[in-house]
């Protein structure tokens, strides 16, 4: 017996102490640090009776009174703290407790002591070790808009829970001259919205912009906006237009700013804004009729009545609704014809339908005539192109249209003529794709005629530029008029003679040419020619440039020195290689051995030919380029020119490189491989077909 009071008593005291401690585990509070406009989580964990959910009901009190209350779902918020506080429940999976909250646009007014009380009503005692005591402070000299201990994306997904705003948080920058900044806001359709910016100090101007356009300049919101004498803006009878960012900016009479911004969402119920009264329809064709709607909420369903009954897509063949609520018509036939309207509901439920829409189906127009696929004239002669249609049903002409290259025709020399279209002394830009359009209310139809213009010379090209080494000049230019196959020859001689020689570019896309084997110290003239289809076009304007000299006599020792001489010598890239690899052909060179430094770029050129024609060049600052692309059965000549800072360059000695046909040779491989193949599979066939045929004579005698 004494041994059993023992163990009661030393029961007993470990209870108390386990009590005493929770007690003193309930009494240690949280200290929480947020500055204004920002946000802060109270978090609050939820000790139910043997881990078993019961009823219960969460209260929030600051400073012993209550501002915020949770039961089963019904939620009481006190004016102050209305729409700013989101209960976070699990705090998705951030370790809050199921009771925590998360306090948006915090104010200077709320800095104090929090208390978090669990009830529980169906139970007694109704309360147990639940709840927890905070305190925050609000720090009013720091910038930004949240506390360090607080989650963002916790705010984010809550702040959407109980006012329905679709909701990005509120934004609060610069120094801290707010005392009580805007919140989000959800509103009905007609009533009044308010935004709050009351400033600390009464002297400073307040200014609001709706999505960064002040107030005053919307021109359907000013009349209805007003801002108070302590900062707020009062917008009545709101609108949908309304729907928005609105930004307060706050100026101290010492010139120091702040802005914060709140979102303001207008609802109402769905509504049809726009309904024509006729709709056209294509016979034989798919047509689509919309209904021009708005809805905040969204759309939740969209009902179609045609001819005073319901109107359902899913019972009519060939008739669908579309994402939007519009109805699609695979082929338009006689009996889609009627009078139409559409009604659609959200949550708030509807307006009402629309005003009727009659839907006419009518055929679309037929070409009588049309133009020839493609047309040929001359420079200053005149064409006309035949294009007429009629109706479908043959009530009416349709309109016709002419257009060039996808917009209308506007020369002065164009004229339209019933459908025919004509235009006089043919110019050089009248070449192109014209298109003869017909149209009535239900469709257009189109028919394209294409006009080339012949002896139409290209332009000069112009902006000639040279660079010169000693045997050597590169050449640029602009094109004067781009064209499909438009090409290019380079025309020089040495000043002193008459004779003039040529040189034609390859490649259709360079505007560059390299002269080579040019006499050093002598001065060259250069033109370039410009080649179409169709016949030559027009010389550049002339360009003379000298050649270095190789060697430098005494009468020139002031105007030039000799490279070596000089601190910005430089000598030419050394060891040029070119190898195959796998996605092309692999050029590799060695940098100068003299001036390697000044170097700016490297110019890779690749010849093709005997007679060395330009077939492509790069740039690069690298000691290697990838050559993707060369024509097999080829012979190419490579060169590397370094250009420097002071835009001297140097050539290096040219690497030729031979391009084997490995698509031949490929070919007469797998032919060879398939012709063995096929004589060893006839060979096993006459062994097998001899042995069995032997075998079965000797088995006959």
């Amino acid at each position: 017996m004494r041994n059993l009071r023992t163990f009661l008593v030393a029961l007993l005291f470990c209870k108390a102490q386990g009590y005493a401690h929770l007690l003193e585990e309930e009494k240690e509070p949280t200290f929480l640090t947020a500055t204004v406009g920002g946000h802060i989580v109270f978090n609050c964990d939820l000790d139910f009776p043997h881990d078993l959910p019961i009823p219960y009901i969460l209260r929030w009190n600051h400073e012993g009174a209550l501002v915020y209350s949770w039961y089963d779902g019904e939620i009481i918020e006190t004016d102050d703290y209305a729409g700013r506080i989101h209960l976070i429940g699990d705090g998705g999976g951030k370790g809050y407790g199921q009771g925590s909250i998360n306090l948006t646009n915090i104010r200077e007014t709320d800095q104090g002591w929090y208390e978090c009380r669990v009830i529980f009503p169906n139970r007694t005692p109704s309360s147990r070790n639940n709840g927890t005591w905070a305190h925050l402070t609000i720090d009013v000299g720091a910038d930004g808009a949240g506390s360090p201990n607080t989650s963002r994306e916790v705010q984010i997904d809550e702040t959407r829970g109980h006012t329905g705003v679709p909701l990005r948080p509120p934004i609060v920058t610069g120094e801290n001259l707010l005392a009580v900044p805007p919140i989000n806001q959800t509103t009905m359709e007609g009533n009044t919205a308010n935004f709050a910016c009351v400033t600390k100090n009464t002297s400073s101007v307040v200014n609001w912009y709706r999505d960064g356009i002040a107030i005053a300049d919307i021109e359907d919101l000013r009349d209805r906006a007003t801002i108070r004498s302590d900062g707020t803006l009062t917008i009545t009878s709101a609108a949908m237009s309304d729907l928005g960012e609105y930004t307060c900016t706050i100026t101290s009479p010492n010139n120091e700013r702040q802005s914060a911004a709140a979102f303001l969402n207008v609802q109402y119920k769905a509504k049809v804004i726009y309904a024509p009264r006729e709709v056209y329809l294509p016979y034989g064709r798919p047509g689509l009729l919309d209904c021009h709607f708005r809805a905040n909420p969204p759309l939740t369903n969209l009902r179609w009545d045609k001819d005073g009954f319901l109107f359902d897509p899913y019972n009519v063949q060939g008739v669908f609704y579309r994402r939007n609520g519009s109805l699609y018509f695979s082929k338009v036939n006689e009996t889609h014809s009627g009078s139409y309207t559409c009604t659609p509901f959200n949550n708030l439920g509807t307006e009402g339908p629309s005003p009727p829409i009659n839907v006419i189906v009518q055929r679309p127009p037929v070409f009588t005539v049309t133009p020839q696929n493609f047309y040929i004239q001359k420079l200053g002669e005149s064409i006309e192109i035949p294009c007429d249609a009629r109706d479908g049903d043959q009530t009416h002409r349709p309109t016709i249209v002419w257009f060039k290259d996808g917009t209308p025709l506007s020369s002065n020399r164009v004229a339209i003529n019933g459908g025919n279209l004509t235009i006089e002394r043919i110019q050089e830009e009248d070449r192109g794709v014209y298109q003869c359009a017909a149209s009535n209310e239900a469709a257009t139809v189109v028919a394209d005629a294409e006009l080339m213009v012949l002896d139409a010379p290209p332009r000069a090209p112009y902006n000639l530029s040279a660079t010169s080494s000693r045997d050597t000049v590169i050449l640029r230019w602009v094109p004067g008029f781009v064209r499909p196959k438009m090409e290019y020859s380079v025309w020089y001689r040495p000043t002193d003679t008459s004779e003039w020689r040529t040189m034609k570019i390859l490649s259709r896309k360079t505007t560059e040419a390299t002269i080579n084997n040019l006499t050093p110290g002598r001065e060259y003239e250069f033109m370039v020619l410009s080649k179409y289809k169709h016949g030559d076009g027009m010389f550049s304007k002339a360009l003379r440039i000298y050649t270095k000299p190789s060697v430098i006599d005494e009468n020139s020792a002031s105007e030039f020195r000799s490279p070596k001489e000089s601190s910005e010598y430089m000598s030419t890239p050394r060891n040029l290689r070119v190898q195959p690899a796998v996605e092309g052909y692999l050029v590799t060179w060695d940098p100068p051995a003299h001036g390697s430094e000044l170097v700016r770029v490297y110019t890779v050129r690749w010849f093709r030919g005997p007679l060395e024609q330009l077939y492509g060049m790069a740039e690069t600052t690298d000691t290697s380029y990838l050559v993707k692309t060369l024509e097999e059965e080829s012979y190419y000549t490579f060169e590397v020119t370094a250009m420097s800072l002071s835009d001297d360059f140097a050539t290096s000695d040219r690497f030729g490189l031979e391009i084997p046909a490995y698509r031949r040779n490929r070919a007469i491989s797998m032919g060879i491989v398939a012709g063995i193949g096929f004589l060893a599979a006839a060979l096993a066939a006459v062994w097998w077909a001899r042995k069995k045929f032997c075998r079965g004579l000797s088995n006959e005698k």
